[in-house]
Formats: structure tokens, C-alpha cells, sequence
């Protein structure tokens, strides 16, 4: 796998860049954060590097002008539904600390508002990654996520949790209480989340 490259810049072309390292030529996918950073084509340039192989594709090699922004990237692309160009989109339409921000605070809509991310991918990120994202580089020192408003009742345990996510991702009590009953307790609250979802979309 190839973690790093270190050469020099040959060609540009806006979405992938070539550098030559040792007389061989390497492709490689580029944010648009680091499209900004790069220097002039003929200069040296290093980059740290994302090796995604998919059987029967070529391996394709995504680049990033530091280490957060590639762990960012890996982390999207841990979600299913999210591909490295829809990480890359992603990574386009909002700064990483806003980006933090709308996934652990359940922000559906502002996710929505990145080109290629629909509500069903803008749920995902906010189910998987809510807790893992604040995690992050990019999450550290930065605002703390708005909390959901408190509930003067309510389940606890397993389907409080259940609850609460539905609650900061924008669905009123009276569109999801009735789905509780009917939830095994004993499954781990993520499963729950994404069963509950399921439902909704199916209503």
C-alpha cells in the first residue's frame, strides 16, 4: 500500500495530478483543499496518500497535503453509500470543522446541501459517525454540537438512546414512538437507529 509520495509535480489537471517519483509516473485524485496548496507544476511536492483498490478496478491513489484530511476521507468512505468521490465532494462542500459539526450534531439538512450527498447518505453519516467524528483532529478544541432539547418523557436505556438520535436528526416523537415497542432492546443502539430509519422511509 502506498501511504506517502515525495516528487515532482508534472502534470496538473485540476481533479488528478501526475508526480514523478524515481522516473515513475503516479496518478493521483486530489481534494480541492489541496488543489489549493499545491505548487507549480515542475516544483516538488509531497503528499500523503489513500491506496483504494475495488476487485476488478485499478487502484486508484487519493492524495491529501496532510495526514487529518486523509484520515478525515478514510473515515467518510467507512460509511457505506460513500465512495472515495463522494468523499472527496464532501470534503469540497464543507470545511472539515463544519463538517464535524453537522455530523455530530445530526445536521441532515446542511449535509444535504453538499452536491451528491442525499438524505439517505446525509443519515448514515450522523447515525455512524456521530461520536466517532468528534474523535478526530479535525473535532478537537472546536464548538461542542448543539444537544438535543431535553424531553420531559421518554424512554431509557437502549430506545432512550434510539429516541434521542431520531430527535437530532429532525423527526418528531409522535412520527417514531409507536416503532419503539416493537424494537429488541438488546440489539446494539446503532442497529436500532437504522431499523427505525427503514421504517420511517417506508411510511
Amino acid at each position: 500500500m502506498i501511504a506517502h509520495l515525495r516528487g515532482q509535480l508534472i502534470e496538473n489537471d485540476g481533479d488528478t495530478i501526475v508526480i514523478d517519483v524515481a522516473g515513475v509516473g503516479y496518478q493521483v485524485w486530489i481534494s480541492s483543499a489541496t488543489l489549493g496548496s499545491l505548487p507549480a507544476v515542475g516544483a516538488e511536492l509531497r503528499l500523503q496518500v489513500h491506496s483504494h483498490f475495488i476487485k476488478d478496478e485499478p487502484l486508484r491513489l487519493y492524495g491529501f497535503a496532510d495526514a487529518d484530511e486523509r484520515r478525515l476521507f478514510q473515515t467518510l468512505i467507512d460509511v457505506q453509500g460513500v465512495g472515495p468521490r463522494v468523499a472527496l465532494a464532501i470534503l469540497a462542500g464543507l470545511p472539515p470543522s463544519e463538517l464535524v459539526r453537522a455530523i455530530a450534531g445530526g445536521d441532515v439538512a446542511r449535509l444535504t446541501q453538499v452536491k451528491g450527498v442525499g438524505r439517505k447518505i446525509a443519515e448514515r453519516l450522523t447515525v455512524e459517525l456521530r461520536e466517532k467524528i468528534t474523535t478526530l483532529p479535525a473535532g478537537r478544541g472546536g464548538p461542542v454540537p448543539p444537544t438535543p432539547p431535553a424531553r420531559a418523557a421518554g424512554p431509557t436505556g437502549p430506545l432512550g438512546d434510539v429516541y434521542g438520535a431520531l430527535c437530532a436528526l429532525g423527526f418528531r416523537p409522535n412520527e417514531f414512538e409507536a416503532l419503539l415497542p416493537e424494537m429488541d432492546a438488546a440489539r446494539p443502539t446503532a442497529d436500532l437507529v437504522k431499523q427505525a430509519l427503514a421504517a420511517l422511509r417506508r411510511r
